[in-house]
């Protein structure tokens, strides 16, 4: 499916990409054979303003059948001057979505699946997951595979972590310079250990015996 844009008006009313969603992904139709066919939103997650992920139940004739999950890509300018504010293109996980920052709590609410696409896509989530899950400290040393090249010039693969409460940039190996690495959570660095040097300890003297 393509994208799909609309104004603030095509919204119905919902003040935000989210809770559009939500209810466009709630409904329960007649089928012309006879019975019905459904879906509900469990629960889902805005992520990054621009990614917009779900845990689907599947209901046919009123009953659960699975759970499954919807990614919709989206596109959110409340002031765009064309009027068009919102656009979202859907994908099931089936499908293979590209986008793979799905929260752990709604990976959990999902139903077993054989389908090849989904649980590529599933694994990939998982793996986001672990390596945004890895701690970062300030006065960490960082070394990526590859080097990493800046405006200034400077290119180098060791990093030395400055992080003031959430916000996180670099400096180089050799403590100068202040770097911002987009993206740096998704890259395969690893931790260089840091050598410590331990002050030496010398026993206290004994003391000489005295002759009587």
């Amino acid at each position: 499916m393509g994208w799909l844009s609309m104004t603030s008006a095509g919204m119905a009313g919902h003040a935000n990409p989210k809770a559009y969603l939500d209810d466009q992904f709630t409904f329960n139709n007649t089928l012309d054979g006879g019975g019905t066919r459904g879906m509900r939103v469990i629960d889902s997650a805005f992520v990054g303003n621009r990614v917009w992920y779900a845990a689907v139940e599947i209901i046919g004739n009123g009953e659960p059948q699975y759970v499954t999950a919807m990614v919709c890509q989206v596109r959110w300018n409340p002031k765009a001057k064309d009027g068009y504010v919102f656009a979202y293109k859907d994908n099931a996980e089936s499908e293979g979505p590209c986008d793979d920052g799905c929260p752990a709590r709604i990976l959990r609410l999902l139903s077993a699946t054989a389908k090849e696409h989904a649980l590529n896509w599933r694994r990939r989530c998982l793996v986001r997951l672990r390596m945004h899950g890895r701690k970062v400290e300030n006065g960490m040393r960082l070394r990526f595979p590859r080097p990493i090249s800046f405006g200034d010039g400077h290119s180098g693969t060791e990093f030395i972590v400055v992080k003031i409460g959430e916000k996180i940039t670099f400096r180089n190996a050799e403590g100068r310079g202040r770097y911002r690495i987009t993206g740096f959570r998704d890259m395969s660095w690893t931790v260089v250990p840091e050598t410590k040097v331990h002050r030496t300890v010398f026993a206290a003297p004994t003391a000489s015996p005295i002759a009587a």
